[in-house]
């Protein structure tokens, strides 16, 4: 008697490669949010209108900061094919091969590590503070934003020496080191005033660190 198919299941602890876990999940077309850290995989849990609400707010954020800078990607929950892993940032900025990024394209995912990712921390917040911590500075995320719903809490690292540190607010804005003008008004942002969150990134993004950034991208195109 033949034996039948397997079903592909992908639940959260399950071990695998990353090969056979892109396999399975490329045949569960309904899975939308799934992610290999280390070979361990997670299967989001349904996202609520809190989560869904401050991550427009940053997508938005993210956007108007690609659309004024030539040569820098945002992406929203993309699969990066990173070292042995396969993360799902809610978000990620990116500087694209061509103007001197760390990145590249391989097929259907960029591969390697995006310079700037968050992650909008609610159900997820161990998961984020802990594996996909460790995988982000491991493969050389050189920013990493944490917003944890739970504690109304911001936190914004920078890549030194191999090692994550925070970036500290001044008078409540958190500015870039990687991409210069990225600021971000933080308690305009659990405010959700999305006018002082504009206001506030376009001075960043009129500054001459900005200018000079952005010529910088556009003279190292190739």
């Amino acid at each position: 008697m033949a034996s039948s198919p397997t079903v592909p299941r992908l639940v959260t602890g399950l071990r695998m490669e990353r090969e056979e876990f892109l396999r399975q999940w490329r045949q569960i077309p309904s899975l939308k949010n799934a992610e290999l850290i280390d070979g361990t995989v997670y299967v989001a849990s349904p996202v609520s209108a809190e989560h869904a609400r401050y991550d427009a707010l940053v997508q938005g954020w993210l956007f108007l900061y690609a659309a004024n800078t030539p040569g820098v990607e945002h992406t929203v929950n993309g699969t990066w094919l990173t070292l042995s892993s396969a993360p799902q940032p809610d978000a990620a900025l990116c500087i694209r091969p061509e103007h001197g990024g760390q990145s590249r394209m391989g097929g259907d995912f960029p591969v390697g590590a995006p310079e700037l990712a968050v992650e909008i921390c609610l159900a997820s917040t161990e998961h984020d503070f802990g594996p996909k911590l460790a995988l982000y500075q491991l493969a050389g995320v050189r920013e990493y934003i944490t917003i944890d719903l739970l504690g109304k809490q911001i936190v914004w690292r920078i890549l030194n020496d191999g090692s994550y540190r925070e970036i500290s607010s001044v008078d409540g804005i958190v500015r870039s080191i990687t991409f210069p003008g990225l600021w971000l008004d933080t308690p305009a942002f659990w405010r959700i005033d999305r006018p002082a969150l504009i206001s506030t990134l376009e001075r960043g993004l009129s500054t001459s660190a900005h200018g000079a950034f952005a010529r910088r991208l556009e003279a190292g195109k190739s």
